[in-house]
Formats: structure tokens, sequence, C-alpha cells
């Protein structure tokens, strides 16, 4: 935990753990208490074989918060994290205080992704984790990013070498078997944050445009030439945004 206030929790995304927030945290825990776990499988939580569903994530995300007396919090994921967040709403949404998807998407994956990510886990059983991660980290980046975020890509890379291959192939597994979840979208009671970035191709504009107006209460930044990892690509920009989001939410 870092700060003390209004209780947020990041959750982080496909491939990574609690440190790609780094920023987040130095920014936000001056404002509020913020909960930044690492999920089964990454930074300094073990693998766990029988947790293999976003809805099991969602549940572990509860423990934590049952174990430290939390009642209600903000929860805003990343990419995967945004789908593990929109589980825990759906599972708890007495518990929310506001929703943020931070390049996520409530759809489920259409087919075509489905088949890409189940070529993906037999080119982890040939290559492993760690060459997996080195050939797929900087698509996550725009053109612009790659070039001034040379030395942030390369340790994402470096710190592939911490992932396990059944890891990585369980969180791929997760994010294929996961419904579609825009009802949860429709029928929850806070306001949803979205963040997109206009060159995102993991979660592209022209998906999240068809959902961002289905909440009551939505706040909603483009932000330009970012891709999908605005934490390192605009770490100021995001920041304020997510402070300014939580700041509205009572």
């Amino acid at each position: 935990m870092y700060g003390k206030g209004k209780l947020v929790v990041l959750i982080h995304g496909f491939p990574e753990d609690g440190n790609i927030f780094q920023s987040q945290i130095n920014f936000l825990q001056q404002h509020c208490l913020v909960i930044v776990p690492d999920l089964p499988g990454s930074g300094s939580s073990a693998y766990n074989a029988s947790i293999h569903t976003i809805e099991a994530f969602a549940l572990c995300i509860n423990s934590i918060l049952e174990k430290e007396a939390i009642n209600t919090c903000i929860i805003m994921g990343h990419s995967m994290g945004g789908y593990i967040s929109l589980a825990f709403a759906e599972l708890f949404p007495e518990k929310i205080l506001g929703l943020g998807l931070i390049h996520s998407t409530a759809f489920a994956d259409s087919d075509e992704k489905k088949a890409m990510r189940a070529k993906a886990i037999n080119t982890m059983n040939e290559v492993g984790a760690y060459q997996f991660i080195k050939i797929t980290i900087s698509n996550l980046f725009s053109d612009i990013s790659k070039e001034a975020f040379q030395q942030e890509i390369a340790s994402l890379i470096e710190a592939g070498k911490k992932f396990s291959t059944k890891a990585l192939q369980q969180y791929y597994s997760a994010m294929m078997q996961r419904p579609d979840r825009t009802s949860v979208l429709s029928s929850i009671n806070s306001p949803v944050l979205f963040v997109i970035g206009d060159k995102d191709v993991a979660a592209p504009l022209k998906d999240l445009e068809q959902q961002i107006h289905l909440p009551h209460c939505s706040y909603i930044h483009i932000i330009e030439n970012v891709a999908h990892m605005s934490m390192i690509e605009a770490a100021d920009v995001l920041n304020n945004y997510l402070l300014d989001f939580i700041k509205k939410v009572d």
C-alpha cells in the first residue's frame, strides 16, 4: 500500500507486474491510498495453476481487499487488468466506487483474436516466455514511443526473464475464455474512466467508441501518438487523468 486517503486499486496487464505503474504510484500516493498487486504468476506473486480464468483473478483481488478489511474502492486496470476489473465489478458491484479501463475493452476476444492467442500459446511452447516477450513487447508502443522509450522497452524485456511460460500461457488462456462484459458497463452505477491511445492496436479506438456511451457516467480521454502503454508513453498525462477521475468519484 502507498499513501493514504481514498482507496485506488491498480491492476496490471500482460506481460507486466505491478512495477508498470511505478510512475502512477509515485504521483498518486501523494493524493490517495494505492494498492498495486502482482497477479499470480507475475512479480512477487507465485504462479498458481488453479487460477486460470479472469473471474478467478478477480476473486484474488477481492481476497486482498477482504484481508485488508476494505469494503469499497476505485478499481482501474490496464489491458488484461481491465478485464479483471470488469469481472470484479460484475461479481462485487457493491464494492465499486469507480471503474477505470486503461487501454482495455469490455468486448470478448473475436475469433481472430482467439486464434492469434492460441497460436501465441504454441509459440511460447517452442521459444519460451522470455523470447516471446522479446518478440512482442515493442509492438505495444507507438512508432514515436519506440524511439523515445528504448531504455524502458529494454527494461520491460529484461523483466520478462522472470515470467514462466506456464504463467503467460495461463493469462492468454484466461483472456481467450472471457465473456463480453459490455452489460457491466451498461448496468454499473459508478462512473467509468476510459483511457484510449489513438495508435493502440490491442485496444483500438474503433472498439472503444462502441462502448464509451454505455455507462451512465463516462470520462473519456484519447491520448495522441500513444499506443497501449500510456503508463510509460505519456505518464504525466495519464497521471493527471487518473487523479482527476479519482477526485470526481464520491
